[in-house]
């Protein structure tokens, strides 16, 4: 409903997520700034100007028709495909991983775009299945394939975070079209006991990181440092926190990766339990509002896509958090819209974008 006194070009605009996005890329740069001991360069102020950028195309995709994806996802999908199959060939390794393509100013990592592609091409199979044919196998396949097909060709990156996570946001839309739920739950219990099985094969660092997450301090001054560092960052913010630029643990180097993967330990050790509060309050709205946006959304597909474009942003947050806690292997999951990263703040705003576009919709359907 438009406000009084306001023109209706500004008063029907998605603020909610406009604004909470925005408090969430306000705290990431003054974490970055206070990280770079008090400058804006390297990392806050690239920051800035990317969430401005891409604050813009998330603005310019809500506008665009939610159906529009649906006609356009094969190629999005066949795209990006090819991009990760080029990564393979001629990427350029970080982080242990060969994921980006370098454009000179420009590094762009494919396997962020795949996420939002995904859950696109799930709610439009979803949506073209007739509902009689929701609880066969013939509904599982085809999407499971759609699903392995760009997890197997990121675990040879290798990635193992993205894999999850693209895994994770693919299951969570297959489970909200309405496959039976013993599916999932005979799945969870058959990786469950896959996983002795694949732990010799897998690479030495990734069964590093699965026994320190078991036992930090078998190796504090290795493998487990960052895991015993973020802690400590942590519970040394008390209520309070330290104070802004006051960080000891991120100042003296102590924090290693405080600017991306643990850049909320650095956050909590200067603003302490009430800036970590309100960082996690700021995320529970988004996610309350990507909810409630599914939940309005009158179209089978536009449901299905709204809530699987959440649970991005969803998995995002909470398997950072948990990582930087102790509680989950540390993967590489940037906190969404906070960490440093231009592909990962892109994903994100995206699924705002497409979020917001669906939202549009609603009230064009509620004005029916």
């Amino acid at each position: 409903m438009a406000l009084p006194l306001v023109p209706r070009a500004i008063a029907n605009q998605p603020w909610l997520p406009m604004i909470v996005s925005s408090i969430l890329a306000g705290l990431g740069f003054l974490t970055l700034y206070s990280a770079a001991g008090g400058k804006l360069t390297p990392w806050a102020l690239p920051h800035g100007m990317r969430f401005g950028v891409f604050f813009v195309l998330a603005l310019a995709l809500s506008y665009v028709r939610p159906g529009w994806w649906k006609e356009t996802v094969v190629y999005a999908y066949l795209g990006v495909m090819l991009l990760l199959v080029v990564v393979l060939g001629m990427g350029v390794v970080g982080g242990g991983a060969r994921s980006w393509l370098d454009f000179g100013p420009i590094r762009l990592q494919p396997s962020e775009l795949i996420k939002p592609v995904l859950v696109i091409a799930l709610a439009t199979f979803y949506t073209h299945m007739p509902p009689s044919n929701i609880r066969t196998f013939g509904a599982l396949w085809p999407a499971g394939l759609m699903i392995s097909i760009p997890v197997g060709v990121i675990l040879l990156q290798p990635d193992l975070g993205t894999s999850m996570l693209l895994t994770l946001s693919g299951i969570t839309t297959m489970f909200l079209a309405g496959l039976p739920l013993m599916w999932f739950i005979g799945g969870a219990l058959f990786v469950g006991l896959a996983i002795p099985a694949i732990f010799p094969f897998l690479m030495q660092h990734q069964q590093e990181r699965i026994m320190i997450l078991l036992d930090p301090s078998q190796d504090p001054l290795g493998s487990g440092y960052h895991i015993t560092q973020s802690k400590i960052a942590i519970g040394s913010g008390g209520i309070t926190g330290q104070g802004y630029l006051n960080g000891t643990q991120s100042h003296l180097q102590f924090l290693p990766e405080q600017h991306t993967d643990f850049i909320f330990s650095a956050l909590a050790e200067e603003w302490g339990l009430v800036g970590g509060l309100f960082l996690l309050v700021c995320l529970g709205l988004l996610l309350w509002w990507g909810m409630r946006v599914a939940m309005r959304a009158k179209g089978r597909y536009e449901k299905l896509l709204a809530g699987g474009l959440t649970s991005i942003i969803f998995f995002y947050a909470s398997i950072n958090l948990m990582m930087v806690m102790g509680l989950a292997p540390v993967v590489g999951i940037p906190l969404p819209l906070v960490s440093w990263g231009g592909s990962a703040m892109m994903t994100v705003m995206i699924c705002l974008g497409l979020l917001m576009g669906i939202e549009r919709q609603n009230w064009r359907d509620a004005q029916r």
